[in-house]
């Protein structure tokens, strides 16, 4: 996985047909072995393979004479790829500037800031040829009622709370600072047309952040 951090290089990786070669250069390929496969002129595909290389999306594998031309052979530079919130730093989200823990907009903001945070560390991690030492849970639970959903929220808040109270030390010599980020939101996959529940669910959103 690539981060993209740069605004241009963003823009490129955007483009719909740049985009497909990025997909299809998970395996190396030519310009016209591409061109084939899409359909498209192969002087349109040098064109893009050109943009996308330029901002270091793809690289060159192997050049190889096929008849009278010189074939570059291109791979894209990574399995796939993530637009940090840094390629649009001056409209990026900042959580700081509405906290409310039951706004689903706030908790999009503190997405984004992870993105951002997790996205530099990969980066650098990456140059230095270390791993970023992350811990994540990712898991769903089904609520009966509104209530018990609330109830569910407060109870974990709490036990987060004691938990980052425990460990949390201000003094240490050498300790360094990790964010810890929480969220509960409805399933995509729970989604309907009703759009008073919607909002409802929307309303319901709950964070906490420590």
């Amino acid at each position: 996985m690539a981060v993209i951090e740069d605004p241009a290089a963003a823009e490129v990786s955007l483009d719909p047909v740049r985009a497909r070669l990025l997909a299809e250069l998970a395996r190396p390929s030519s310009a016209a072995t591409l061109a084939a496969r899409m359909g498209l002129p192969r002087q349109k595909v040098n064109y893009h393979l050109r943009a996308l290389e330029r901002h270091g999306l793809v690289e060159l594998v192997e050049e190889r004479r096929k008849g009278n031309v010189n074939e570059r052979v291109m791979r894209a530079t990574a399995a796939s790829y993530v637009i940090s919130p840094l390629a649009l730093a001056p409209v990026a989200p900042d959580p700081s500037r509405s906290p409310d823990r039951v706004s689903a907009r706030w908790l999009l903001a503190l997405a984004s800031r992870l993105v951002r945070d997790v996205g530099e560390l990969v980066n650098a991690a990456a140059k230095a040829r270390r791993k970023a030492a992350t811990f994540a849970v990712d898991g769903r639970v089904r609520f009966a009622t509104a209530a018990d959903r609330a109830a569910f929220a407060q109870a974990l808040a709490d036990a987060l709370t004691a938990l980052v109270g425990e460990y949390h030390d201000e003094t240490a010599e050498g300790g360094r600072e990790h964010r810890v980020i929480v969220a509960l939101h409805p399933c995509a996959a729970d989604r309907t047309d009703d759009t008073t529940r919607a909002g409802a669910d929307a309303a319901g959103t709950e964070t906490k952040e420590f």
